[in-house]
């Protein structure tokens, strides 16, 4: 009797779960990088963008906040520039703006000069501003002392998705949510997905979870342990009424021991200013208001040991930013540390984010970009801001990754059977 063997049929070479802008930058960039490369984009949304990416500030970062030698430095700075190009070739809205980082209390004072310095250690310009000084950016903001920071720009990042997806040459399936994953190492991965008709499987030689929000949980469908799990923070936000007090972007002085940026103020490519984000958790993944709630997402955040190891650490912190989403006078406060005129009636509220905040075991959020491997896949685990400014050299370096995995796949001999 003849002995029949299968050869695997694989529908593509790279499979990228989500379709915001880092997974559609990796798909670009391995297009670019290896041209012939199949890639697929599997996106549970009808269209690009739809949750971090379409959800923030639009503000293309200059990269001074972050450690020097970090991955968020290194891709920050090389990646507003890069930003700001592709935005000119592709005929996206955007301007370079600059913005002002802004100390109100003598005791922001030290960090102030430490990001003067931060900002030379990472090749960014500053200029330093004395009290009289920040008038001749923004009339209406007071502080005691500033820095201006002249690469930081605006876009719209939802635009800048779409054009990517259009120029990667990749399949990218819409409606399409990942239900199952079955990965074999020595043959490949098959996703099962479900979608509006139903569903189906798709195989690939190697699976890249740019997956945000759900990251943690496509990688444990993969069978790899991220060692860590996303906690949803909501960011609020309002729409300033009197546009006119702010000409352009106002920062706070950052807290270094909290990855978030405080309640700023943004001039957006739209003419509207918005002011916030806070930083509040968030009762489902997608939670972006307080009437979403999801018990069991709620139940698998909580039965993460760090969770309560970050409340127990950082619960003052916590608990002023809930002040803040329930108390539209305590939020009005905040923003007139910076911005004296404003007033309660001037804040109309607007659409919320939500960001992907990855907690170790132990209770440590993630400050930097974390991507991982396993057997035939690469996994994006904490891309929050700045991952928007920095997502194409983010993409180049997953790319790299993928396509390692694949040039080692091709070496060795074709597996009988499929996955």
């Amino acid at each position: 009797m003849r002995e029949v063997v299968r050869v695997v049929g694989y529908d593509c070479d790279v499979l990228v779960v989500g379709g915001g802008i880092v997974g559609l930058s990796t798909a670009y960039a391995i297009t670019r990088a290896a041209p012939g490369t199949r890639v697929t984009v599997l996106e549970k949304e009808t269209g690009p963008a739809r949750h971090q990416t379409g959800r923030n500030s639009g503000v293309i970062h200059s990269g001074i906040y972050y450690r020097p030698g970090s991955l968020k430095a290194r891709y920050a700075v090389r990646g507003a520039a890069e930003m700001v190009k592709f935005c000119a070739e592709y005929g996206i809205p955007h301007a370079v703006t600059g913005k002002l980082i802004v100390a109100t209390e003598r005791a922001e004072l030290p960090r102030l000069h430490a990001l003067v310095q931060r900002g030379r250690e990472n090749d960014i310009a500053v200029r330093e501003l004395g009290a009289a000084q920040i008038a001749e950016y923004e009339p209406e903001v007071r502080g005691l002392a500033a820095i201006q920071v002249a690469t930081t720009g605006i876009c719209d990042y939802t635009e800048v998705a779409r054009h990517l997806a259009e120029a990667s040459g990749a399949e990218i399936r819409y409606g399409a949510r990942v239900a199952h994953i079955d990965r074999r190492p020595e043959r490949g991965v098959a996703v099962r997905t479900v979608t509006a008709t139903g569903g189906e499987i798709v195989r690939a030689r190697v699976l890249v979870n740019c997956a945000g929000l759900h990251c943690d949980q496509v990688a444990r469908l993969t069978g790899d342990d991220p060692e860590m799990r996303i906690v949803p923070f909501r960011g609020e936000y309002y729409s300033l009424a009197r546009p006119e007090l702010v000409h352009g972007l106002v920062y706070p002085v950052p807290d270094p021991a909290f990855p978030f940026l405080g309640v700023h103020l943004t001039r957006g490519i739209d003419g509207g200013v918005h002011l916030g984000p806070n930083a509040v958790p968030a009762l489902a993944r997608e939670g972006y208001g307080w009437g979403v709630v999801h018990p069991r997402e709620i139940a698998t955040t909580a039965a993460w040991p760090g969770v309560w190891h970050m409340a127990r650490q950082h619960w003052r912190y916590g608990a002023g930013e809930l002040r803040r989403s329930i108390s539209k006078s305590a939020f009005t406060t905040a923003v007139q540390r910076l911005l004296p005129a404003v007033t309660p009636d001037d804040l109309v509220p607007s659409a919320a984010g939500v960001r992907a905040q990855a907690v170790l075991r132990d209770g440590t959020l993630v400050d930097d970009f974390l991507i991982k491997e396993g057997p035939r896949a690469v996994h994006v685990l904490n891309a929050p801001s700045p991952a928007a400014t920095a997502s194409l050299p983010i993409g180049r370096e997953i790319a790299r990754r993928a396509l390692a995995v694949l040039r080692q796949q091709a070496a060795r001999p074709a597996p009988a059977g499929s996955p």
